[in-house]
Protein backbone atom coordinates (compact mmCIF):
# COMPACT_ATOMS: atom_id res chain seq x y z
CA UNK A 1 0.00 0.00 0.00
CA UNK A 2 2.89 2.30 0.53
CA UNK A 3 3.95 2.02 -2.69
CA UNK A 4 0.20 2.77 -4.21
CA UNK A 5 -0.03 5.71 -2.35
CA UNK A 6 3.94 6.45 -3.42
CA UNK A 7 3.31 6.38 -6.85
CA UNK A 8 -0.22 8.20 -6.44
CA UNK A 9 1.13 10.87 -4.90
CA UNK A 10 4.12 11.43 -8.14
CA UNK A 11 2.07 10.88 -10.82
CA UNK A 12 -0.21 13.99 -9.42
CA UNK A 13 2.82 15.92 -9.00
CA UNK A 14 4.16 15.08 -12.22
CA UNK A 15 1.16 15.79 -13.89
CA UNK A 16 0.77 19.61 -12.28
CA UNK A 17 -2.49 18.64 -10.09
CA UNK A 18 -0.66 19.17 -6.70
CA UNK A 19 2.23 21.06 -5.13
CA UNK A 20 3.01 21.74 -1.81
CA UNK A 21 -0.59 20.68 -0.77
CA UNK A 22 -2.38 17.47 -1.16
CA UNK A 23 -3.52 14.07 -0.02
CA UNK A 24 -4.14 10.06 -1.34
CA UNK A 25 -5.80 7.74 1.40
CA UNK A 26 -6.51 3.62 0.91
CA UNK A 27 -8.97 1.75 2.87
CA UNK A 28 -7.78 -0.48 5.36
CA UNK A 29 -10.06 -3.28 6.04
CA UNK A 30 -13.71 -1.95 6.96
CA UNK A 31 -12.83 0.74 9.55
CA UNK A 32 -9.36 2.86 9.03
CA UNK A 33 -7.51 4.66 6.63
CA UNK A 34 -3.90 4.70 5.61
CA UNK A 35 -2.87 8.21 4.05
CA UNK A 36 -0.19 10.35 2.98
CA UNK A 37 1.83 12.48 5.22
CA UNK A 38 1.30 16.26 5.02
CA UNK A 39 4.45 17.04 3.17
CA UNK A 40 4.63 17.66 -1.04
CA UNK A 41 3.38 14.23 -2.27
CA UNK A 42 6.14 14.47 -5.26
CA UNK A 43 8.26 13.44 -2.43
CA UNK A 44 6.80 10.46 -1.62
CA UNK A 45 8.69 6.87 -1.79
CA UNK A 46 8.03 3.48 -0.74
CA UNK A 47 9.62 3.72 2.76
CA UNK A 48 7.25 7.29 3.40
CA UNK A 49 5.71 6.68 6.79
CA UNK A 50 1.84 6.83 6.38
CA UNK A 51 -0.62 7.44 8.86
CA UNK A 52 -3.97 4.68 9.67
CA UNK A 53 -6.94 6.86 10.88
CA UNK A 54 -9.74 4.93 12.38
CA UNK A 55 -13.05 5.82 10.73
CA UNK A 56 -14.16 6.84 13.71
CA UNK A 57 -11.38 8.74 15.26
CA UNK A 58 -12.46 11.97 17.25
CA UNK A 59 -8.96 12.88 16.87
CA UNK A 60 -6.18 13.25 13.74
CA UNK A 61 -3.42 11.24 14.92
CA UNK A 62 -0.28 13.42 14.29
CA UNK A 63 1.35 13.08 10.89
CA UNK A 64 -1.77 13.18 9.24
CA UNK A 65 -2.98 16.23 7.24
CA UNK A 66 -5.52 18.13 9.31
CA UNK A 67 -7.72 17.86 5.97
CA UNK A 68 -8.19 14.40 6.52
CA UNK A 69 -11.45 15.00 7.49
CA UNK A 70 -12.60 14.99 4.18
CA UNK A 71 -11.38 11.32 3.80
CA UNK A 72 -12.76 10.06 6.49
CA UNK A 73 -16.62 11.47 6.30
CA UNK A 74 -16.31 10.64 2.67
CA UNK A 75 -15.07 6.74 3.93
CA UNK A 76 -17.35 6.74 5.98
CA UNK A 77 -20.92 7.64 3.46
CA UNK A 78 -19.11 5.24 0.59
CA UNK A 79 -17.80 2.18 1.87
CA UNK A 80 -17.44 1.05 -1.42
CA UNK A 81 -14.89 3.59 -2.36
CA UNK A 82 -11.33 2.45 -1.67
CA UNK A 83 -9.35 5.12 -2.81
CA UNK A 84 -9.77 9.15 -2.14
CA UNK A 85 -7.85 11.92 -4.07
CA UNK A 86 -7.17 15.36 -2.78
CA UNK A 87 -5.75 17.78 -5.23
CA UNK A 88 -5.66 21.75 -6.94
CA UNK A 89 -6.61 20.95 -10.40
CA UNK A 90 -6.03 24.43 -11.95
CA UNK A 91 -8.80 25.08 -14.67
CA UNK A 92 -11.28 23.04 -12.53
CA UNK A 93 -10.87 25.26 -9.49
CA UNK A 94 -11.59 28.31 -11.78
CA UNK A 95 -14.32 27.71 -13.58
CA UNK A 96 -16.18 26.72 -10.17
CA UNK A 97 -15.14 30.10 -9.39
CA UNK A 98 -16.82 31.66 -12.37
CA UNK A 99 -19.85 29.65 -12.17
CA UNK A 100 -19.08 27.70 -15.15
CA UNK A 101 -20.42 23.87 -15.07
CA UNK A 102 -18.10 21.31 -16.10
CA UNK A 103 -19.90 19.00 -18.63
CA UNK A 104 -19.50 16.05 -20.65
CA UNK A 105 -18.52 17.71 -23.71
CA UNK A 106 -16.07 14.18 -24.65
CA UNK A 107 -15.81 10.44 -23.84
CA UNK A 108 -14.14 10.84 -20.77
CA UNK A 109 -15.66 13.59 -19.34
CA UNK A 110 -18.77 10.97 -19.09
CA UNK A 111 -16.53 9.37 -15.83
CA UNK A 112 -17.59 12.32 -14.44
CA UNK A 113 -21.43 12.11 -14.34
CA UNK A 114 -24.02 14.73 -15.86
CA UNK A 115 -21.89 17.25 -13.96
CA UNK A 116 -19.25 17.79 -11.75
CA UNK A 117 -20.89 19.01 -8.09
CA UNK A 118 -19.67 21.69 -6.42
CA UNK A 119 -19.00 22.41 -2.80
CA UNK A 120 -19.79 26.26 -2.33
CA UNK A 121 -17.91 26.66 0.62
CA UNK A 122 -14.39 27.88 0.32
CA UNK A 123 -13.60 27.40 3.89
CA UNK A 124 -10.57 24.80 4.59
CA UNK A 125 -12.26 21.41 5.54
CA UNK A 126 -10.51 20.87 8.86
CA UNK A 127 -13.66 19.85 11.07
CA UNK A 128 -16.05 16.84 10.82
CA UNK A 129 -18.93 18.66 10.13
CA UNK A 130 -17.58 20.27 6.99
CA UNK A 131 -16.02 17.10 5.89
CA UNK A 132 -19.47 15.36 6.49
CA UNK A 133 -20.97 18.53 4.47
CA UNK A 134 -18.58 17.56 1.48
CA UNK A 135 -19.65 14.17 1.72
CA UNK A 136 -23.06 14.45 1.24
CA UNK A 137 -22.58 17.18 -1.49
CA UNK A 138 -20.03 14.29 -3.33
CA UNK A 139 -23.13 12.11 -2.92
CA UNK A 140 -23.16 9.10 -5.09
CA UNK A 141 -20.39 11.38 -7.52
CA UNK A 142 -16.84 10.37 -8.57
CA UNK A 143 -15.83 13.69 -8.10
CA UNK A 144 -16.64 17.18 -6.41
CA UNK A 145 -14.80 20.51 -6.96
CA UNK A 146 -14.49 22.42 -3.79
CA UNK A 147 -14.78 26.14 -4.46
CA UNK A 148 -11.60 27.98 -4.43
CA UNK A 149 -10.20 25.00 -2.96
CA UNK A 150 -9.41 22.21 -5.26
CA UNK A 151 -11.21 18.79 -5.77
CA UNK A 152 -11.50 15.68 -4.82
CA UNK A 153 -12.42 12.63 -6.30
CA UNK A 154 -13.08 8.93 -5.95
CA UNK A 155 -12.26 5.22 -6.43
CA UNK A 156 -11.50 1.68 -6.65
CA UNK A 157 -8.00 2.09 -6.42
CA UNK A 158 -5.42 4.87 -6.18
CA UNK A 159 -4.49 4.64 -9.70
CA UNK A 160 -8.32 5.41 -10.55
CA UNK A 161 -8.54 8.06 -8.65
CA UNK A 162 -5.91 9.53 -10.03
CA UNK A 163 -6.64 8.71 -13.27
CA UNK A 164 -10.31 10.86 -12.47
CA UNK A 165 -8.36 13.62 -11.17
CA UNK A 166 -6.73 14.06 -14.76
CA UNK A 167 -10.18 13.30 -16.55
CA UNK A 168 -11.68 16.15 -14.34
CA UNK A 169 -8.85 18.89 -15.16
CA UNK A 170 -8.84 17.99 -19.02
CA UNK A 171 -12.48 17.69 -18.73
CA UNK A 172 -12.22 21.57 -17.31
CA UNK A 173 -9.98 22.45 -19.79
CA UNK A 174 -12.50 21.63 -22.85
CA UNK A 175 -15.45 22.95 -20.86
CA UNK A 176 -13.35 26.63 -20.39
CA UNK A 177 -12.64 26.51 -24.34
CA UNK A 178 -15.89 25.63 -25.90
CA UNK A 179 -17.83 28.11 -22.96
CA UNK A 180 -15.50 30.89 -25.04
CA UNK A 181 -16.07 29.96 -28.40
CA UNK A 182 -19.97 29.20 -28.03
CA UNK A 183 -22.53 27.19 -25.97
CA UNK A 184 -21.24 23.77 -24.91
CA UNK A 185 -23.06 20.83 -25.60
CA UNK A 186 -22.50 17.93 -23.34
CA UNK A 187 -23.11 14.03 -25.40
CA UNK A 188 -26.31 12.35 -24.82
CA UNK A 189 -27.13 10.56 -21.95
CA UNK A 190 -27.14 7.46 -24.38
CA UNK A 191 -23.70 8.31 -25.05
CA UNK A 192 -22.46 8.87 -21.56
CA UNK A 193 -23.54 5.51 -20.52
CA UNK A 194 -21.90 4.38 -23.27
CA UNK A 195 -18.33 5.93 -21.95
CA UNK A 196 -19.43 4.99 -18.14
CA UNK A 197 -19.53 1.74 -19.08
CA UNK A 198 -16.04 1.01 -19.92
CA UNK A 199 -15.02 3.68 -16.71
CA UNK A 200 -12.79 0.97 -15.17
CA UNK A 201 -10.68 0.10 -17.95
CA UNK A 202 -9.82 3.17 -19.34
CA UNK A 203 -9.26 4.65 -16.33
CA UNK A 204 -6.81 2.24 -15.71
CA UNK A 205 -4.93 2.64 -19.12
CA UNK A 206 -4.98 6.59 -18.02
CA UNK A 207 -3.17 5.29 -15.21
CA UNK A 208 -0.75 3.44 -16.87
CA UNK A 209 -0.05 6.56 -18.65
CA UNK A 210 0.41 8.68 -15.88
CA UNK A 211 2.70 6.58 -13.63
CA UNK A 212 4.88 6.15 -16.69
CA UNK A 213 4.98 9.85 -17.02
CA UNK A 214 6.25 10.12 -12.81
Amino acid sequence: MNTELADAGRALAAAGLVTAFGHVSLRIGDDRLLMTPPVPLGTLGPDTQHAEVPLDATDLPDGTPREAWIHLEIARARPGVRAICRAQPPTATALASAGVPILPLHGQGAFLGPEVPVFDDATLVRDRARGRALAERLGAAPAVIMRGNGAVTVGESAGQAVALMWVLEASARMNATAAASGTPTPLTPAEQESWRAVRSELSNRIWSYLRELS
